[in-house]
């Protein structure tokens, strides 16, 4: 039967568009459901400050008036100046099984890109490096995080026969809290904290993190040290307040640790909080009427044994000094206080040999990894 190929235009469909990937992988052991209002709150151009720099429209893909998959398409015009590209991006994609469908969503996408100047189309990625980036190819037997996007593995395979190359990967890692500091870590620390006369600060309150507006410095130094990364867009202030009204109340501060040179300005972060993706799963994308409870328990109650390792940002005049040391063995021990046993990474860029090396001296294991891919049009 042919697919038919419809624009999302309504509050009813756009409800439509979100929940299709929670029925698709209802019962899916390893995927975790993004919250309904937050996914809600990220389509939408009044509550989203990224429209302010990029388009969008979402369409759903219909058989027989049945939905079989879902698609966004996006230009993010900032990303677009700062690499020099006419690129469409393709993001929050979701197919059954069927090539026809699969290869009606590209086109879509392509066909809504070339219309507005666009020369290729890459993906999945979100509006912002912000945002679920990268399809999964390997680790399909692995639990997703709460930053990540879980995929069958037939969507890859389907890329490929549709002549899409691969653009970039990412891996993420299991990190092993170890027993002790490593004791090159240990000493790497020492010596850089005297060398260039760095200190540890910890935020004591949710005021403070308010008042002081270090939250806002933090996301600043993300710009920086960021800048140079696959597709990045520095964050504008309006998305700044964005992300530090979202995450500043989830946050247990004992997992913030943040290191300040003489003058107190910020050259390095360190941001983690216990895994939320069971208790994700179980609130089944809604906060009401008892999500809000399984998600309070996993950050408040009964932790998980893993942690979600969700910004690292190194200002880049200090990059490849080992400031990374002197984070964790802030980190290490108030990991092992509260009991976790392995850290989640967050996707790090393949190539990024400045992020791979920083675990060197731990047990780690890569056991995902997911790749952008692109096509011209």
């Amino acid at each position: 039967m042919s697919v038919e190929i419809k624009k999302v235009s309504t509050p009813r469909e756009l409800k439509k568009f979100i929940r299709f990937n929670y029925e698709f992988y209802k019962g899916n052991p390893y995927s975790v459901p993004d919250l309904y209002d937050d996914m809600l709150n990220t389509f939408s151009p009044a509550k989203n400050a990224a429209f302010d720099f990029c388009e969008a429209d979402y369409f759903l893909a219909l058989r027989e008036g049945k939905i079989v998959g879902r698609v966004a398409a996006i230009i993010n015009h900032r990303a677009n100046e700062t690499w020099g590209r006419k690129c469409v991006r393709f993001g929050w994609i979701d197919f059954i099984d069927d090539l026809e469908v699969s290869s009606a969503l590209i086109d879509t996408v392509k066909d809504w890109g070339r219309q507005r100047g666009m020369e290729e189309i890459e993906g999945p990625l979100g509006f912002t490096d912000m945002d679920a980036e990268g399809m999964l190819v390997e680790g399909f037997d692995q639990l997703s995080t709460m930053a990540t996007i879980y995929n069958y593995p037939y969507y890859p395979q389907h890329m490929e026969r549709l002549g899409m190359e691969k653009s970039a990967d990412w891996v993420e890692m299991k990190i092993y809290i170890p027993e002790e500091i490593p004791e090159k870590h240990q000493r790497i620390s020492d010596i850089i904290q005297r060398k260039y006369n760095l200190h540890i600060r910890k935020l004591t309150s949710k005021k403070e993190v308010r008042e002081s507006g270090i939250g806002h410095e933090i996301f600043r130094l993300i710009n920086e040290a960021y800048a140079p990364l696959f597709g990045f867009s520095k964050m504008t202030e309006k998305q700044i307040d964005q992300y530090v009204n979202m995450y500043v109340p989830v946050l247990d501060l004992r997992m913030v640790t943040i290191i300040e040179n003489a003058d107190h300005e910020i050259v390095g972060v360190g941001i983690s909080m216990a895994s939320l993706s069971r208790a994700l799963q179980k609130a089944k994308g809604k906060l009401w009427p008892f999500g809000w409870f399984h998600l309070l328990k996993a950050l408040k109650w009964k932790r998980p044994k893993v942690l979600d390792l969700l910004l690292v940002g190194i200002r880049p005049d200090y990059q490849g000094k080992g400031v990374n040391a002197l984070l964790f063995t802030d980190l290490i021990p108030i990991y092992q206080e509260m009991g976790f046993e392995y850290a989640e990474s967050n996707p790090e860029l393949e190539a990024n040999d400045k992020v791979q090396n920083q675990w060197q001296y731990f047990k780690t294991e890569q056991h995902k990894r997911r790749r952008a891919y692109k096509a011209k049009i």
